[in-house]
Parts: C-alpha cells; structure tokens; sequence
C-alpha cells in the first residue's frame, strides 16, 4: 500500500511538472462571466486572491464604472457557481478508543481507512443587486447533502460616496485578511486553520470560533487604493447559529490593516485583530430540555493578535499570532449555579502558522503551513503545562489545467498530520494524518 501511494504521488508530481509551464489562465467564473476578465486579474492562484482581488471585493463586488449595475449584464449572465470536490484520501489515527471482550471503551488501536469520497457542495451566488448594493448567498451541504446557509448577507456600498462607509448585515465570514473560506488545502484535518477553531480541552465556549460566519452586523472602511482596510462587526454570541442559540448576548470584532510596496518584491501588508464578548453558560430547562431564549450566566472571552501577509516575488508567506483567554467558567465547562472547581483558572494560550505559496504561474502552485498553539494557563492546576497543545502540519500542490470563463477546474494534492498533547484515550498525545489527492472543481 505504501509503495502504491508512493507511485502515484510520483506520477502526480510528474504530472504537475511537465503541464506547469502552461500560461494561459482565466478567472473565477461567476464574475469572469460577467466582467470578461482572466482570472489571473483577480487571483494569485485560485481561491486565494491578489490585490486587484480584494479592491474588487471591498468595492462590493465592482469595478466602480457605470456597468456594474445589474441593467448592463448580458442576459445571458447567471450569477451562481457550483464547487464540489470528488477525492480519494487516507486517513489515520494512533490511538481510538474501542471495545474489547471485557466491555466498552477498555481498549485503544491504531485505525486506518482509505477510499474515494466526495466533499460537500457549495452554491455560490453573489454581486450586485444594484449599484452599491451587493450581495452573497451561499447554500452550502455537507458530503451527505444535508443543506444550511454558509452565507447570507446584503451590502450597502460607498454610503455617501465615500469607499470609508460600507454597511453589511447578515451572516457573513469576520473581516479577517487570511481567510479560511479562501483557503488552499481541503484535507480533514488540514482544511481549516486549528487557531481559528481552537477551544483548550474540556472548555465548554464554542462562541469564538474565528473560522466561521458570523450573524451580525459590519462597518468596513478602506482607502481608495484598499492599503488600508478598518472594520468593526456587532454580532450574536451563538457561532452563526440560527433561532437565537445563546440568546441576548453579543461580541464584537475589529480589524484593520495596512499594505505598502515594496518595489520589485510586490505589495506587503500587516494587520492587527481583536475579537471580545460575552457567552451564557447555561439556559433554563423545562422538562430538562433548554428554553429557548433564556441563556444566562455570561462569562466573557477574547482573542486578539497580529498577522502579516509578505511577497517576495513567486514566493508569498502568510503569518498570524494569537493570544487567547476564556473565562474559568468556559474553561471547566462550569456556571455559576454549580460554581468552579477547586483552584479553577483562565484558560489561556498563544498560537502561531506560517503559510508559504510558491506560485510557479497561475496554473501551478505549491502550498506548506505549519501551525502551533501553546497553552500557557491551564483551567485545573493538575492538568500538564501542555496539555492540549497542537502542532499541526500540512504540504500540497494545485495544478489547475481549465480556468476561464465557464468554469475552474483543479488537481489536487495533499498530506496533513496533527497531534494534540493529553489527548488520546489513555492520556499520551492524539496523532492523526491525511493523504489527499481530488479534483477541485466549480462551474
């Protein structure tokens, strides 16, 4: 088996080397439909987007000229984009917990499983309703085709005429510059970024998840060049969750950023973030089923950092820190009725990735990131120092042999591993590891 995966990682990367000198390469078809640019005009490599990119997206989906009101599109022009990913991955965990003869859950074993699967679907469907009034909906299912809204947000744009007033309300992704919906790698466990979903062991505040949309309401402001980027979003306390889960409270998140050129070497651009709130701890039951609407006990939290995204000609690296705290009542999963612990702390933990792009041309892109996170207070004094540290790795390559105007297609490659200290079943570290290979594609 592993001389099998062996070979065909070789062939693949045979593949991506021979084809990779091609040039030609269109853009993310929604929007190249509609503008008839390339997309290399808004795209490193796609999904992840160049400056030009995010002016276009900050300026809600326009060029700023006359044809962008919906009046001026061909007819023809149908606003949605399909994207779904067929694979084939591996995936392997050291230590499951599992039944043996004496009873349930008194063994542990290594489990490996390997076969072709599909990833979910995601429905795109976004520009503008009118000049300066954007829009993104985004049905999104998962591999088994159960539905839900990733997306679902109205924009009034350059309030005033002024690029300073932008207003969103709606379910929406947090104004952060690294974005986890544009990310390359697609893999179980190098999908997404572990600092924006981290939560220390038995911590019991799903609320700050950096990663997800958010329901709420967003001011963004940015210069006309977009150099510089503010934003300040009010939103509910419930992880985008629907039907007012952690009812009556709210967080906030503010960010901003600054870009300077750097000669030859390209666009460099540094941010800073904060994201502060309050979150109930319990809710009242009736029949030992939670009221709807009656969330209490809040307790706050924060995380805030710096992150930085630098250009050195074909060779990009993202970098993001993180500091974190919750309260010790997240922290042992407690609430004021049942009170804390004995010697019950705030969690607290500092995080870190660097991600590296090697873009060959637009057609050809290898990807790394290494990412850490570090507990530095333990909720319980008798938990280890490192209990529920992550260090999480992944490599890949996208070679993308059709990007135009009708649809984008991409070969996918990918290997993932992750460990998380304490754990496993039997209290040593959790290691688990994916091999990706699939075809990325949307039209």
């Amino acid at each position: 088996m592993a001389s099998s995966r062996r070979s065909l990682a070789g062939c693949l990367l045979l593949v991506f080397l021979f084809l990779g000198s091609l040039q030609n390469a269109h853009a993310f078809p929604a929007f190249a439909r509609k503008y008839g640019l390339r997309c290399s005009a808004c795209h490193v490599a796609w999904p992840v987007l160049n400056d030009f990119g995010w002016r276009f997206k900050d300026n809600g989906y326009q060029l700023m000229n006359d044809r962008d009101s919906p009046i001026w599109q061909n007819p023809a022009y149908w606003p949605v984009t399909f994207r779904i990913t067929p694979n084939w991955h591996r995936d392997s965990t050291n230590k499951v917990a599992i039944d043996t003869a004496s009873g349930p859950d008194t063994g542990e074993a290594k489990v490996t499983s390997h076969g072709f699967d599909l990833s979910g679907l995601d429905i795109l469907s976004g520009g503008t309703l009118e000049k300066n009034l954007s829009f993104l909906l985004v049905p999104s299912a998962d591999e088994t085709g159960a539905f839900h809204f990733e997306s679902v947000w109205v924009r009034f744009d350059n309030l005033a005429k002024s690029p300073w007033l932008n207003v969103r309300v709606g379910k929406f992704e947090l104004d952060n510059f690294i974005s986890e919906k544009r990310i390359l790698s697609l893999s179980g466990n190098g999908g997404g970024y572990q600092l924006y979903h981290f939560e220390p062991p038995g911590d019991s505040n799903f609320s700050a998840q950096l990663g997800d949309n958010q329901l709420g309401a967003e001011w963004m402001g940015h210069s006309y060049d977009d150099h510089t980027r503010v934003s300040a979003a009010l939103i509910s306390s419930n992880d985008g969750n629907v039907d007012l889960v952690n009812a009556n409270t709210y967080s906030g998140y503010f960010s901003a950023s600054q870009a300077f050129d750097v000669g030859g070497l390209g666009l460099q651009r540094i941010g800073a973030y904060a994201f502060v709130g309050q979150a109930p701890t319990y809710s009242l039951t009736s029949g030992g089923i939670p009221v709807p609407g009656s969330s209490l006990g809040d307790k706050s939290f924060h995380r805030e950092g710096v992150w930085g995204d630098f250009y050195l000609s074909k060779l990009d690296v993202a970098w993001y820190y993180q500091h974190g705290w919750d309260s010790a009542y997240f922290g042992t999963a407690s609430t004021p009725l049942t009170g804390l612990p004995t010697g019950a702390r705030s969690p607290s933990w500092n995080g870190a990735f660097f991600e590296p792009h090697y873009t060959v041309n637009p057609q050809l892109i290898f990807f790394g990131r290494g990412e850490f996170v570090r507990m530095s207070q333990q909720a319980l004094p008798g938990n280890k120092s490192d209990f529920g540290d992550i260090s999480a790795y992944t490599i890949g390559a996208r070679w993308y042999p059709i990007m135009n105007a009708r649809d984008g297609f991409a070969v996918h490659s990918e290997y993932s591993w992750i460990t998380q200290n304490g754990t496993a079943p039997d209290g040593g570290n959790l290691t688990s590891g994916t091999l990706f290979f699939g075809f990325d594609f949307d039209f």
